[in-house]
């Protein structure tokens, strides 16, 4: 089988794009002077569209991207009836509700053994070495290999894109930041970079010790970055992860305060790779599905979890490390173990405009604007519920991944439904 590099566009919605060849120009038709039928118009539409339907679906399973189930669209929590929490999500439920935020994914799939990717989290569009922002890292379990975050925590500042991907694959993707950042115009001073590069362990699915990333991964995912939709599940970052047992993945969510309370936005996404006992908005689905850490001393819950936040309230590195470490009670709220195998970190930064750190300011002062303590309280709530509906939507998304001659299925829809009912989660 040839070996093939998919980067999946942020866009796509799953299926196979196809481009068409430029039709040949034909001579102008003579048209009748009288009025159009709308109906005949809205007709031919609705026929078009539905040939270009059957011509994509016909393409994509004439085609089948190899290691990926083709199964038709799957959920998210709220398309099922799940509702998580208090507070409202953002228009998209995405991080990508925070202004500023871009997020971009390369997947990787290579013949029958290579299952990774690289999922890359922007807090601005522009120079981040030129215009810092306030960041922080919580650490809840530190069996994980998380670059940059020691200076991220000693001077409260995120100076690269944020890249996620797998274990082995870290030191290539810090490289290949390391390379897009010195070569950004305004950078060409620069002799330190601190980059940030999170992981989890995809190996079972994916051939992890060929260290498949490439610098032309990691480009892709930055530049490719874009606002709006995310895609979740099996792409990216979770291209090879695993998640209770079932298929884990990329998963985001997101929380708006009342105007109240600021009106700020809290965003999360989220890279899943850990076991434990899973639970959906209270509902014990892991233990009711049969699957479930400690059933039986075969059942593990190491792994991994990787959990970025972005918000627009302005913060400081202090305030912003106390947002992170609430995320981890989301995680919780899912059925997490946190098991010793299982590196569990939170990376946390203000998109706010007005807390950006210039490179322009006059040295030894800066002045600006945060939210004090008692402000808090209402984003801890938000960053809780944000991590904990992420999480659920990277497990519903997630498609069935075969590679390294395992298979592991996606979270059954079904059945999972038929338990939330049975829970009255879902009504």
């Amino acid at each position: 089988m040839t070996n093939e590099t998919l980067d999946l566009p942020l866009q796509a919605k799953g299926a196979l794009e196809v481009k068409q060849p430029a039709k040949a120009r034909l001579r102008p038709e003579r048209r009748c002077p009288m009025r159009r039928d709308k109906r005949t118009d809205e007709s031919r539409l609705a026929t078009d569209r539905l040939r270009f339907a059957l011509c994509s679906l016909a393409i994509a399973l004439a085609f089948p991207i190899p290691g990926l189930a083709q199964e038709p669209s799957r959920p998210r929590a709220r398309e099922m009836g799940v509702r998580i929490g208090v507070l409202p999500p953002g228009p998209l439920n995405a991080i990508t509700d925070v202004p500023g935020v871009l997020v971009g994914q390369t997947t990787v799939i290579r013949g029958d053994n290579i299952r990774t990717g690289v999922t890359a989290i922007r807090p601005h569009p522009g120079n981040l070495f030129r215009e810092k922002v306030p960041g922080a890292v919580f650490v809840g379990n530190a069996f994980g290999k998380l670059t940059g975050s020691t200076q991220v925590n000693e001077l409260g500042e995120i100076e690269t894109p944020i890249l996620l991907t797998c274990t082995l694959c870290v030191p290539r993707a810090a490289d290949a930041l390391i390379e897009y950042t010195l070569a950004l115009p305004g950078n060409e001073q620069v002799m330190s970079v601190n980059p940030l590069v999170g992981e989890t362990n995809d190996g079972y699915l994916s051939d992890i010790r060929q260290r498949p990333i490439s610098q032309d991964d990691v480009l892709s995912a930055i530049t490719g970055a874009r606002s709006g939709p995310v895609r979740e599940g099996s792409v990216g970052a979770g291209t090879g992860t695993v998640a209770f047992g079932f298929k884990g993945g990329i998963g985001t969510a997101s929380r708006k305060l009342p105007t109240s309370l600021g009106g700020y936005t809290v965003g999360v996404l989220v890279q899943t790779n850990f076991g434990g006992v899973l639970t959906i908005a209270g509902a014990p689905v892991g233990e009711e599905l049969g699957r479930y850490y400690l059933r039986d001393e075969t059942e593990s819950a190491n792994g991994s979890c990787m959990i970025v936040v972005a918000t627009d309230a302005p913060m400081d590195s202090r305030n912003l490390k106390r947002l992170a470490s609430r995320a981890i009670m989301g995680l919780a709220r899912t059925g997490s173990s946190a098991a010793n195998g299982s590196g569990d970190f939170v990376i946390a930064f203000s998109a706010s405009e007005i807390s950006r750190i210039s490179a322009e300011n006059s040295p030894g002062m800066r002045r600006t604007t945060v939210l004090d303590n008692e402000a808090m309280s209402p984003l801890f709530e938000a960053v809780i519920e944000a991590t904990e509906e992420a999480i659920v939507n990277s497990l519903l998304k997630a498609t069935t991944i075969t590679g390294r001659g395992h298979t592991v299925e996606a979270l059954p829809l079904d059945k999972t439904l038929k338990i939330l009912h049975k829970h009255q989660i879902v009504r």
